[in-house]
């Protein structure tokens, strides 16, 4: 069963990737009283240095955690055994109280059957407080509750490494639209890393690496 937000005390985890869908999905749902997260939920590359989605390295996402005062679970896991670790970890919640997990998913309809169907077969419920929302309404929202965030990697079949390394911002979004890039990327156009906002206890500070071609992608080295 699926909603847009999580019950008023509901005790639920953040599915994380450390960018702005997942972060903003989590201020929606914090905002909509249901408060802090118990967890940020993050899979990992193999080796566990890097998440898998976004290849954010795993130290930075553990000081992103810290910032916002939000315990971080990981767990390594290849493609093919992704869905019984994260199934794993989900399991390793429910002794806290956790009976719920968020997403930030906008529209992929694969994407919200997968985090229904395996969130349920743990007993749990998922909420995906973004699904369906117009993109420059999201965008809008996370920009002007104050968020920041850094393009931390972009397909190369779809922008140039030109657009890594900048500040997610209004003119940013526009450039995306006029070249016909899904301005939430949710197609995996682009990738960001949240470094500020009205979650955050502290801001994150990142040092800035080379720019370098992993797997299709223009991938910022930050540590």
């Amino acid at each position: 069963m699926n909603s847009r937000l999580p019950e008023r005390g509901r005790p639920y985890f953040c599915s994380w990737s450390g960018g702005k869908d997942a972060c903003l999905a989590m201020y929606r749902a914090w905002r909509g009283g249901a408060g802090k997260p118990r967890y940020l939920l993050t899979t990992l590359e193999e080796d566990g240095s890097r998440s898998r989605g976004h290849g954010i390295p795993a130290e930075v996402l553990e000081r992103q955690a810290a910032c916002i005062g939000v315990p971080l679970l990981t767990v390594p896991t290849t493609w093919e055994g992704y869905e019984e670790n994260f199934r794993e970890m989900l399991r390793k919640m429910a002794p806290a109280g956790v009976t719920a997990g968020v997403y930030g998913d906008i529209e992929l309809e694969a994407h919200r059957e997968w985090v229904e169907r395996v969130t349920a077969a743990e007993g749990m419920r998922s909420f995906l407080p973004l699904w369906l929302d117009k993109r420059r309404v999201l965008l809008q929202e996370f920009l002007d509750a104050g968020f920041t965030a850094t393009i931390v990697a972009v397909k190369d079949d779809c922008l140039g490494p030109e657009f890594v390394g900048r500040v997610l911002e209004r003119a940013t979004i526009s450039e995306f639209e006029a070249l016909g890039i899904d301005a939430c990327g949710e197609d995996g156009e682009y990738h960001t890393l949240v470094t500020g906002g009205p979650v955050f206890g502290t801001p994150l500070e990142v040092k800035q690496g080379e720019t370098v071609k992993r797997d299709g992608s223009w991938v910022l080295e930050i540590s």
